[in-house]
């Protein structure tokens, strides 16, 4: 679809609740989006800008058996990409190839590679480690934490840990240090909890209360980035806990999604029920006040 003044537009048939960046994908700006219709047959779909940086593209057009709830694009394969989903009642993870012909108008099937059926609760979603190729994958549920070895030769996945976070905590999502593979931050109802695939227990915990989302710095070592409902957002030093190292405001309603810029150190965005995209640029605690440098309604 065309772009103008106020930015790019892209159309989907259905809703939707989930789009990734494909990071293996060096060579040009891509994404994956998921539809969550519960009638109709659901849609992936592999969008591109153009060139000219005036356009997203649709580069393939893929049926989805479900609803999807969570996606994630693998660091190291373009192609291949993992999904959330549920028919209704139950929910189940998979791990997906797209073809190499998805270039085609009419684009062939998506190949499912690998189950993730292990869980026996809600699925929230899956993790791939960001920083680059790493055979390990998470995949979350409310009570539980599953560790899996993925075989891209094998197409395969198996089961190599697995760990329950406690019956007092509802888990809700979480994130992968990419400065270290072993490090793993969850969010649950009532903290943000911190642990070590190695030995898949909780190292530390952060003891903030309705924690929605989180991020990791990819450009700072020890930075975590949180986003809570009432209290907006804040910086944290995993190595200084008890306080935040800095406080942004966040949004008028609740902030519900925060992200590290991948490039530059100081950019973090967000997003709140208050139908806003925030910029920040959220300079160390040394620095100026961060400011909010730009709002999308």
């Amino acid at each position: 679809m065309q772009g103008g003044s106020n930015g790019i537009g892209y159309g989907l048939k259905y809703q939707a609740r989930c789009i990734a960046d494909v990071k293996a994908d060096t060579d040009h700006t891509s994404f994956l989006t998921g539809t969550l219709s519960l009638k109709e047959e659901n849609e992936v779909h592999l969008i591109r800008i153009s060139s000219a940086g005036t356009e997203l593209l649709c580069e393939g057009l893929f049926s989805h058996p479900n609803e999807i709830w969570d996606l994630a694009s693998c660091p190291f394969d373009q192609r291949i990409f993992s999904t959330v989903f549920s028919s209704g009642e139950t929910y189940g993870a998979a791990i997906w190839q797209i073809p190499e012909l998805y270039g085609q108008s009419n684009s062939p099937q998506l190949e499912r590679i690998a189950s993730l059926d292990a869980h026996n609760s809600k699925i929230k979603c899956t993790l791939w480690w960001p920083t680059g190729r790493h055979d390990k994958l998470v995949s979350i549920d409310e009570q539980n934490l599953f560790l899996w070895s993925f075989d891209t030769s094998k197409k395969n996945a198996q089961v190599q840990s697995q760990e329950s976070a406690g019956v007092l905590h509802s888990l809700t999502g979480g994130a992968w240090d990419p400065h270290d593979y072993n490090a793993l931050a969850l969010t649950s109802e009532s903290s943000v909890q911190l642990w070590d695939l190695r030995t898949m227990k909780k190292t530390n915990s952060i003891d903030h209360p309705h924690v929605r989302n989180l991020d990791y710095n990819v450009k700072r070592e020890y930075t975590l980035v949180t986003a809570e409902d009432e209290s907006g957002i804040h910086i944290w030093d995993l190595r200084m806990l008890k306080f935040p190292v800095l406080d942004l405001p966040g949004h008028t309603h609740w902030t519900w999604t925060v992200k590290c810029n991948p490039e530059y150190e100081d950019l973090i965005l967000s997003a709140g029920t208050d139908s806003a995209v925030n910029l920040w640029l959220a300079s160390p605690p040394s620095s100026d006040e961060p400011t909010s440098e730009r709002s999308f309604p």
